[in-house]
């Protein structure tokens, strides 16, 4: 089983920076890919950022060059750096992983078919 936690959301105003954490130990698998996902409330989940297992990255056009998606898989943990928030960003972030193919590339990830979930943290961007 694999069990993802979310950390470090929170309320700051817009222009200021937010570091996500997600924690997950080890996930059994040879090969997977990882994502960052957020919704707002009476909205589609959408995904934000995606890590393929051949290491590349993709990102929704919302928020590149602002957020910059990362892993370190030997801590077992995946980061979300956001910058230049804006009002727009206020979601629930939800950290997720997938395990079946495909899971090469970070667009693998976008779709929202993952496998396993983390219960989200909040980020609330004030103008």
């Amino acid at each position: 089983q694999v069990h993802l936690v979310e950390s470090g959301g929170g309320s700051i105003s817009a222009g200021g920076s937010l570091r996500l954490s997600c924690d997950y130990g080890r996930i059994p698998y040879s090969a997977y890919c990882m994502a960052w996902f957020r919704q707002v409330p009476g909205s589609e989940r959408e995904g934000v950022a995606g890590f393929g297992a051949d290491d590349s990255t993709t990102y929704a056009d919302s928020v590149k060059g602002r957020f910059t998606i990362s892993q370190n898989k030997q801590q077992g943990t995946l980061y979300l750096q956001m910058v230049n928030l804006v009002p727009e960003d206020t979601a629930m972030y939800y950290c997720a992983a997938r395990v079946r193919p495909p899971f090469v590339t970070g667009g693998d990830c976008m779709s929202g078919d993952m496998d396993y979930w983390g219960k989200g943290t909040r980020v609330t961007i004030s103008s």
